[in-house]
């Protein structure tokens, strides 16, 4: 089933709102846990998922200068800077972003899905709890980054493995099987070695025993918003 453009913007609304929902109900000490992004924290995280629609064209220049012209330091130092406000307030941004149809300067809309799919896992998982994704959309969003190259490089990055979702219909490269839930599988395209004790196949196991106490950098997708 293809996930048309209306179709693409209502999961993302949904995608806000239930994450939202989620951030709503973490503990103090839970905002401040690090995600599987190294050097964010999941306040880091939900800061930099509020802030697409309110990236205009002359504010993203400013902060590429203050940058140094560094697109990955823009998105790191704007999200790090918004994740000082109170976390009701950062739950309210994304709530009410819901329904906006703008997109950060440069941004593709299979970006910003991909996008709020892959860091709603990297809450989630980071904290242990389960946060389905919607199974075509996330279909999509494997195809997606499994076509792009800049900044994942999951085809060459994962070269010599064949990739499998057992939930929908997705795969992708040649070699060792690497088997699993879609859920699972997109993170690892993004980097995401955490989500390796989902996966089964000779292909994960040689993965976790070349990464064994992986860390992942959070790389920014195409025009990905700081």
């Amino acid at each position: 089933m293809h996930v048309d453009r209306d179709g693409m913007w209502q999961v993302l609304d949904s995608e806000r709102t239930r994450l939202a929902d989620l951030l709503t109900s973490l503990s103090t000490r839970e905002w401040a846990q690090p995600s599987l992004c190294t050097g964010w924290t999941v306040r880091d995280v939900a800061a930099h998922l509020t802030l697409a629609p309110q990236l205009s064209v002359p504010r993203a220049f400013v902060e590429l200068v203050r940058a140094r012209g560094s697109f990955d330091r823009m998105v790191d130092g704007t999200a790090r800077r918004h994740a000082s406000r109170p976390a009701e307030a950062l739950v309210e941004e994304l709530r009410g972003i819901v329904g906006s149809r703008r997109l950060a300067p440069g941004q593709k809309l299979a970006d910003a899905l991909m996008d709020v799919l892959v860091h709603g896992q990297d809450i989630a998982v980071a904290l242990g709890r389960r946060h389905p994704m919607p199974l075509e959309a996330a279909r999509a969003s494997a195809a997606h980054l499994w076509r792009i190259g800049f900044p994942f490089h999951a085809r060459k990055k994962l070269r010599g493995f064949r990739l499998s979702a057992t939930d929908v219909d997705w795969a992708g490269g040649a070699g060792a099987e690497i088997r699993g839930p879609i859920e699972a599988i997109l993170p690892l395209l993004a980097g995401r070695m955490a989500t390796l004790p989902r996966l089964t196949g000779d292909g994960a196991a040689q993965l976790t025993a070349q990464h064994p106490t992986a860390s992942t950098d959070c790389g920014p997708g195409p025009g990905d918003p700081p």
